[in-house]
């Protein structure tokens, strides 16, 4: 491992994993409200060209992630339209919403490649950036790295800790029983959808505009599915998903790092790691009895109010 330096090493996992953090924790408390929408990556890579779009059009890659985000929810509102209010199958919606995210994210994407934009100044704190070790590896990095680790925290408290949380975990749990109470079940799914899109959108607009500062066709790579499996391998709690998404991000930096320091290990296997990972990470997990419990009593379930 001497080829590798560990404190870059880090501090790139940090980056690797913010966007499947940030997608993860929308999906979270999607499926917090009962609604499985496997559109994930659909929903990410349209958030990454419209992002990488706003941000050449503007200058701004703060207007970027603005537009990211709007695109991922706009996606995931036509998700909740069909799911919620048509009753459509949320497992072939989702998986349409995918197909149709790719296709629509390449037709976009054709006037924006090859072309390349500067990297947004990292926030750098002061004094605490030049603490040996931790300083590069915490304190070096941008807004977004930042808000996503915010991000954890509020969704813990929102859903564990505040009356909105507690509906919103009613719903997925038991619909007809919260419907009963008087709740407005689609109006509570439908805005955890869209914040789900938003989330995922964003995640995707981080990987073009903080990442790789370029739009390439299909650039999300996978990161979608990942995120679904993640929030599984968490038992749909968001400390978890942190940890999950930062073991898979790790993952993917050391096995890059292992092939920029010549291992001879086989690229092909280096490269299918992470998602051979995700796939064990998901056996293990149907295995486990504690993970069953865990899942949210009516997720995927269609609601139909009957009066």
């Amino acid at each position: 491992m001497g080829g590798i330096d560990p404190i870059l090493l880090l501090a790139s996992l940090m980056v690797a994993s913010t966007p499947i953090l940030l997608a993860a924790l929308g999906e979270l408390v999607v499926e917090r409200a009962g609604v499985l929408n496997l559109g994930v990556e659909g929903m990410m890579i349209t958030g990454a060209v419209c992002g990488f779009a706003a941000t050449v059009l503007t200058g701004s890659p703060w207007l970027g992630f603005v537009a990211a985000a709007l695109a991922g929810g706009v996606m995931a509102l036509i998700f909740g339209v069909l799911t919620q209010y048509l009753l459509s199958n949320q497992v072939a919606t989702g998986l349409a919403l995918t197909l149709f995210g790719l296709g629509l994210s390449a037709l976009i994407g054709q006037s924006y490649a090859g072309i390349t934009i500067d990297r947004p100044p990292s926030l750098n704190l002061p004094l605490l950036r030049d603490i040996p070790w931790l300083g590069p590896i915490v304190f070096r990095h941008d807004v977004i790295l930042y808000l996503s680790l915010a991000m954890v925290v509020a969704i813990w408290w929102f859903l564990t800790r505040s009356r909105g949380g507690l509906i919103l975990r009613a719903v997925g749990e038991n619909h007809d029983a919260a419907h009963a109470l008087g709740y407005p079940v689609i109006a509570i799914r439908m805005a955890a959808i869209t914040f789900g899109g938003a989330m995922a959108g964003t995640g995707g607009a981080y990987i073009s505009i903080m990442r790789l500062r370029q739009w390439t066709e299909g650039m999300t790579s996978g990161a979608g599915w990942i995120a679904l499996a993640i929030v599984v391998f968490a038992s749909w709690r968001s400390g978890r998903v942190l940890l999950g998404a930062y073991l898979f991000g790790g993952v993917t930096v050391l096995q890059l790092n292992l092939q920029g320091a010549g291992f001879r290990i086989p690229a092909v296997l280096l490269s299918a790691s992470p998602y051979l990972i995700t796939i064990i990470v998901l056996v293990l997990m149907s295995l486990s009895r504690n993970a069953r419990n865990a899942t949210p009593g009516n997720l995927g379930a269609t609601f139909h109010a009957s009066n």
